[in-house]
C-alpha cells in the first residue's frame, strides 16, 4: 500500500482558487475549510470593528481590515490566516503598500471571535502564529461565555469580564471599549 503524496499549496495558489462558497485559511501548505460563521460570530465582531475602525481613522493611526483579510505569515510552505478584525500602524501599512495579494506578515492586532466550530487547539495555534509571526497584540472575543482574552505574548496574557474595559495599549493608542459593550 502506498500513500498519495499532495504538493502543498501556495499563497498564490489560494488566493487564485474559485469562490466555492467555503472559507480557507492556508497552514503550512495544507489548506483548512470552516463553515461560515453565523450571526452572533457577525454582530460581534462588528462591535468591535466600527469603534475600532472609527477610533483608528479620527486619530490617523493605519488601516483596520475587515473580515476573512489573509496575511501571509510564513512562506515555503505558506501559511496565510484570515482574522476577524486587523488592524495595522499606519507606518507599517505605508510601508507595505496595496498588496495585490495577502499582506506579508502579522497585523500590529489580530481579533479572533469564536465560533461554535472553533477547538480550543486550533485557537491556540492561531494566537501563537500570529505572535510568532509579529502581531504585538491578540484579541480572543468568546460569544458564549463573553470574556475578552488579550495576548501580548504566550506568556503576557490578561482575562477580561463585564466589568472590565478592553484597550489598544501601546498598539493602538487610546482605544477603549467596556467588554459588556461588545456583547451587549
Amino acid at each position: 500500500m502506498s500513500a498519495t503524496l499532495t504538493k502543498p499549496v501556495t499563497a498564490d495558489e489560494l488566493l487564485a482558487m474559485p469562490d466555492d462558497g467555503h472559507r480557507y485559511e492556508l497552514v503550512k501548505g495544507e489548506l483548512r475549510m470552516a463553515p461560515p460563521p453565523g450571526w452572533e460570530h457577525g454582530e460581534i465582531a462588528m462591535k468591535l470593528a466600527g469603534p475600532l475602525y472609527q477610533h483608528v481613522k479620527n486619530n490617523n493611526l493605519g488601516v483596520v481590515f475587515a473580515a476573512e483579510t489573509g496575511f501571509k505569515l510564513e512562506s515555503n510552505p505558506d501559511t496565510v490566516r484570515a482574522p476577524d478584525v486587523a488592524f495595522m500602524r499606519r507606518e507599517r501599512a505605508l510601508k507595505m503598500g496595496r498588496p495585490s495579494g495577502y499582506g506579508s506578515g502579522a497585523p500590529d492586532l489580530a481579533v479572533e471571535v469564536l465560533s461554535p466550530s472553533d477547538r480550543t487547539i486550533e485557537v491556540e495555534e492561531k494566537v501563537a502564529e500570529w505572535l510568532e509571526a509579529g502581531a504585538r497584540m491578540v484579541w480572543v472575543v468568546s460569544p458564549k461565555l463573553h470574556p475578552v482574552t488579550v495576548y501580548r505574548s504566550l506568556t503576557d496574557i490578561v482575562t477580561l469580564t463585564a466589568k472590565d474595559k478592553l484597550d489598544g495599549g501601546e498598539v493602538v493608542p487610546g482605544f477603549q471599549i467596556s467588554v459588556t459593550e461588545i456583547f451587549g
